[in-house]
């Protein structure tokens, strides 16, 4: 038995061997993904479903939104940060007294995008893990009723979610966010992939063009109209696009730029690399300044 089948027959089958069993192993063998199969995929501590066969979340998207979410100083911005993101440790009282009193401190919760949000894995986790109003936008209509389904069985904060169906930014209108979170299509149309991802992943989910770069340079011209003066958006990107990386520790900002960078800072954007666990470059931080 293969580790996958066992984790198959564990996590599915409570370890109790019976013909449905056997067909989802059929399954697996004929190069279906594991997720898939099992129809599920942990992500910080929560129960992914993937009904509508959206995109599986991966490990070093989930590395990064950690990161975004648990380390507020390495991209969420600063001012905002005190009782609302998830901020580690700390006592703001005195601060926030002194704002009130003053009238300075905007009490508004924090906007968060979950873009391109397919099984809706990131605004679920800064669901769990902030108490921002939370945004997805996806394109495919068959993945709201996923995203509904993981909000509701990993037992999140629903008044505080809010999917729209459109392309990128349009079911949007004029808002602006405070943090925006996208893992977005970035492959080249002509790259061959694994049999489990090219047979199987949406095509959507995957591809952007020729270079793979489609999407990410329409996020790069449409974000001005859709971020807070201090706000901050995470998107990943191909490492293809990125800079090379630099022998820095995990995470470190890569002062040197790639394509997909240069998409930001052409349109007049601060944007910075960050390797993921693997010391890969993976996500692009942009800001105003």
């Amino acid at each position: 038995m293969t580790k996958d089948e066992l984790w198959l027959l564990t996590e599915k089958y409570g370890g109790a061997l019976s013909p449905a069993y056997e067909a989802d192993r059929a399954r697996l063998a004929s190069g279906e993904p594991l997720a898939y199969v099992i129809g599920w995929q942990p992500f910080l501590g929560l129960k992914i479903y993937l009904d509508s066969h959206p995109l599986i979340p991966r490990p070093e998207t989930e590395w990064w939104v950690d990161a975004l979410l648990r380390e507020p100083s390495r991209g969420v911005p600063e001012k905002r940060v005190p009782q609302r993101v998830g901020a580690r440790g700390g006592d703001f009282s005195a601060e926030k007294d002194a704002a009130l009193l003053e009238g300075t401190l905007d009490e508004a919760p924090l906007k968060f995008l979950d873009l391109c949000a397919g099984s809706g894995a990131i605004g679920c986790a800064a669901l769990k893990l902030t108490d921002a109003d939370i945004y997805f936008g996806e394109i495919d209509p068959a993945h709201q009723a996923t995203i509904e389904k993981n909000v509701r069985e990993n037992d999140l904060d629903a008044s505080r979610a809010h999917i729209k169906i459109g392309d990128l930014f349009e079911p949007f209108g004029d808002m602006r966010f405070d943090i925006i979170a996208c893992n977005p299509p970035y492959i080249p149309t002509e790259r061959v992939l694994e049999k489990s991802v090219a047979d199987y992943e949406p095509a959507l989910a995957l591809r952007s063009g020729n270079d793979g770069l489609d999407l990410i340079r329409r996020i790069a011209t449409e974000l001005r109209q859709h971020l807070t003066p201090a706000g901050v958006a995470w998107i990943e990107c191909d490492s293809a696009h990125a800079a090379a990386p630099t022998p820095r520790g995990g995470g470190a900002p890569i002062t040197s730029v790639g394509a997909a960078c240069a998409l930001f800072t052409s349109a007049g954007f601060s944007a910075t690399i960050r390797t993921d666990q693997y010391k890969v470059p993976r996500v692009i931080v942009v800001s105003f300044s």
